[in-house]
């Protein structure tokens, strides 16, 4: 056993999310073994440089593992692969394909058989005192209605394969809990940090925004969104906080977290909410959601909109996703999810002031 308080083993990283809850959970205490694909491995060292001067963990008590989720032992040498076994304490599984318009084999072969292979590894700790699993409100897939934290299986179908293999994978670790103190987290849409607005990509409701900003005067006039369906967006730096505070949280082990807004707004509302950052105004008219929907789903609308057909369901997808357990357990921890009103002017400005990422 090490010297240290915790050792985390990390995949994912420096992926956005993973990038900062590594930052989050940097301590003088604490080791981080990062698994990195070799086409990574430059930008991990800069990022553990930076959050090493930005945080109270010296540069040493990081160290990056060469790997790949999609391989045997996770691709790790014999030396690094005994080193993790023997030392990991917390397993943070983040590493994932998040792309709504994903080839299902490269989805299946990250998704499904790459977390077989982390539940592999975690299965051969030996100190292990936490699995936490990063899933996705929307293996739900084409539920509707209220879906419980509690709730997995179901036979209603799914949007695209980014939904399907998300919803195997946590079928494979939710099988787990019967003999590892699992925590499987299941973020809502992650859109950039409440308070400073920053984000690694622009999709899900930044098609929106990159819309709204070519003709504000014009686009704003007409709401692209509706008033029967909610749309459940959560900043990075709650996602980031509940995971943090969760997986240390011995109430959390055994259980599912929906870190998703407990009150979210229509997809209208937060449309609206866009048009008021960008120009000061709500939109006049709202369309027939049959007609808006065969409108954003013609050839030419990605084009024209910036919103890609893979995204158009999201608009349309009645489903309410309960947060119960989360808000029970954050509250504890004084974590809570801010509402899409009170940051979106933040989203926009990062946006406005940069353009291209």
């Amino acid at each position: 056993m090490s010297n240290f308080t915790e050792t985390f083993f990390i995949t994912g990283f420096p992926g956005f999310i993973t990038e900062r809850l590594v930052a989050k959970l940097a301590d003088s205490g604490c080791q981080f073994f990062l698994l990195v694909q070799k086409n990574f491995i430059e930008k991990a060292i800069r990022n553990i440089e930076k959050i090493s001067a930005e945080t109270a963990a010296p540069l040493e008590n990081f160290a990056i593992i060469e790997g790949d989720i999609t391989k045997e032992n996770l691709g790790m040498t014999q030396e690094d692969l005994e080193t993790v076994c023997n030392e990991t304490t917390s397993v943070f599984h983040l590493a994932a394909i998040y792309d709504l318009a994903v080839a299902k084999n490269i989805a299946y072969a990250v998704n499904v058989e790459g977390t077989k292979n982390v539940n592999e590894l975690v299965k051969k700790l030996k100190n292990l005192r936490r699995y936490n699993y990063i899933s996705t409100c929307y293996v739900a897939g084409k539920r509707t209605g209220l879906i419980r934290e509690d709730e997995l299986e179901h036979n209603a179908g799914f949007q695209n394969f980014y939904e399907e293999t998300k919803y195997l994978a946590e079928i494979e670790v939710e099988k787990m809990k019967a003999d590892y103190p699992v925590t499987i987290f299941r973020p809502a849409v992650v859109v950039g940090d409440s308070k400073t607005g920053e984000t690694a990509k622009y999709d899900g409701i930044y098609y929106v925004i990159n819309y709204l900003r070519r003709f504000p005067a014009l686009f704003r006039l007409i709401n692209v969104g509706n008033d029967k369906v909610k749309v459940n967006l959560v900043p990075v730096d709650f996602v980031v906080n509940g995971i943090a505070a969760l997986s240390k949280d011995e109430h959390a082990i055994g259980k599912t977290i929906a870190l998703a807004d407990p009150n979210p707004l229509t997809t209208a509302e937060a449309c609206d909410q866009i048009a008021i950052a960008i120009c000061g105004k709500k939109s006049v008219v709202k369309l027939p959601t049959n007609l808006l929907q065969k409108i954003l789903m013609l050839p030419v609308t990605p084009t024209l909109s910036g919103l890609p057909h893979a995204g158009v369901p999201y608009f349309f997808a009645s489903q309410n996703f309960d947060t119960s357990k989360a808000s029970e357990l954050l509250s504890t921890h004084d974590v809570s999810c801010p509402n899409f009103k009170d940051y979106v002017k933040t989203l926009v400005k990062f946006v406005e002031k940069h353009p291209k990422l």
